[in-house]
């Protein structure tokens, strides 16, 4: 709840219709009553009632005048959330009160939406649990799915299928060996998201981002209380550790080549966040994290089914990796005041919403275009132009972009619609080369 200027509040009052006057009885209970009232007069005076007697406060006594605009819609909640409160205290008058008006606050959900409300609230929410010695409890499995951030494990589901099945077209692939992958692959993608909380905690960016999403923002788990931060710290280094073994035991069986491929990955992932490179304040984000979840995923699973280098996964790889860089792309725009709070330079903070939405076409042109061009020059099958029928989708996406770009919740439909632009447009492509290799 934000404090307002005096008379700003009494102007937004006057035209609510609904009023309730709240004081502490005679009996220390509260006291709740529906009131009429008239526009302030002289400046900073309310006039409320009719009041029975026995309903008054007593002469002086502080008393609080809630204004609202709600409306109750059946089956859903309310819309026009709007309201504000008025403190001062109160003199008969008539058969009424007069309430002098000595400070005010209040909420419009058309300035500020009901989520960013919510999450300004978090710390006063936090201090407050501090003072009881408690603290906010989910269970183990679902505290795991929001810290590890598990839904954006499509992520990496695509481009260790790309090279999977890109294996299976080389007469290579390895059931025993892809498992082993995708598991070090996952454990990796898990531990990076919780390193980017960890790091994002630490310089202040989440803290500074009043308005994240499901799809943005990071987990918020360390900001809620959720999670203590050496016990994501923990999780994070046994991700990682369990990822670097498996690493080690695959290039031990099946190439030592795998230990450079494994080495990017890793190096990629820390240096995404973390001091001194922190490549994603630096506007490298998406380079960084189409090369990682692209090509190095791809050609690290080809590499542990096959036992060598190829350069199939890599090329096949490439417009996947486009899509997801976007998806970090599109996912970064309601973090961007936040960011640059924090001096996260990234390319939302340093583009215009002109220039944001440009790179988009740019970047979803240039996956298709790919697609084409791979399969003319031989390179991938035919089939993989089914790919080519997500198109409606990355359209739908452009679209969102420019009808929602600043509003971070109308916006969350087109995020949603932007990663299942990479899952879909993914999945084909593996379709596609599964019916290459079964034709």
């Amino acid at each position: 709840m934000a404090a307002l200027e005096v008379a700003e509040a009494l102007r937004r009052a006057g035209s609510y219709p609904h009023a309730v006057l709240a004081y502490v009885g005679a009996d220390g209970y509260p006291v709740n009553i529906a009131v009429e009232f008239t526009e302030s007069v002289d400046g900073a005076l309310v006039d409320v009632g009719p009041l029975d007697q026995d309903l008054r406060p007593g002469p002086g006594q502080e008393v609080e005048l809630t204004f609202s605009h709600i409306r109750p819609q059946p089956g859903v909640g309310y819309d026009e959330r709007r309201y504000v409160n008025l403190w001062g205290p109160s003199t008969p008058a008539g058969d009424g009160l007069r309430v002098a008006v000595r400070r005010a606050s209040g909420w419009d959900e058309a300035e500020t939406p009901f989520f960013e409300y919510a999450e300004r609230g978090v710390p006063a929410g936090r201090d407050y649990l501090d003072e009881l010695g408690a603290r906010p409890r989910l269970s183990g499995l679902w505290t795991v799915f929001l810290a590890t951030r598990l839904p954006f494990l499509t992520a990496t589901l695509i481009p260790v299928g790309l090279g999977g099945v890109v294996a299976a077209r080389d007469n290579a692939f390895h059931t025993l060996w892809f498992v082993l992958a995708l598991v070090a692959a996952i454990a990796v993608h898990l531990g990076l998201n919780m390193a980017n909380d960890i790091f994002d905690d630490a310089n202040g960016a989440d803290a500074a981002n009043v308005t994240p999403t499901p799809f943005s923002g990071g987990s918020r788990v360390l900001q809620y209380g959720l999670v203590k931060r050496r016990t994501m710290i923990g999780g994070c280094a046994a991700l990682y550790a369990v990822s670097i073994g498996l690493g080690l035991y695959l290039a031990a069986e099946r190439g030592w080549g795998l230990v450079g491929i494994g080495a990017v990955g890793v190096a990629l992932s820390l240096a995404y966040s973390a001091p001194p490179l922190r490549l994603v304040h630096r506007g490298l984000g998406e380079p960084v994290t189409a090369l990682g979840f692209g090509p190095v995923m791809a050609v690290g699973t080809y590499f542990a089914c096959a036992g060598r280098w190829s350069w199939q996964p890599v090329l096949a790889s490439i417009p996947v990796a486009l899509l997801i860089a976007l998806v970090l792309y599109v996912n970064q725009i309601p973090d961007r005041i936040g960011d640059a709070a924090a001096g996260k330079r990234t390319l939302i903070v340093r583009f215009s919403p002109g220039q944001v939405q440009a790179g988009y076409a740019a970047g979803v042109a240039g996956a298709y275009l790919c697609i084409v061009a791979e399969v003319a020059a031989g390179v991938t099958p035919a089939w993989t132009l089914l790919a080519l029928a997500t198109f409606p989708l990355a359209w739908r996406v452009r679209n969102g972009l420019r009808a929602h770009y600043e509003s971070p919740y109308a916006l969350m439909p087109t995020m949603q619609s932007n990663i299942l632009l990479h899952l879909l447009t993914g999945l084909l492509l593996v379709i596609g080369y599964v019916i290459a290799v079964v034709s």
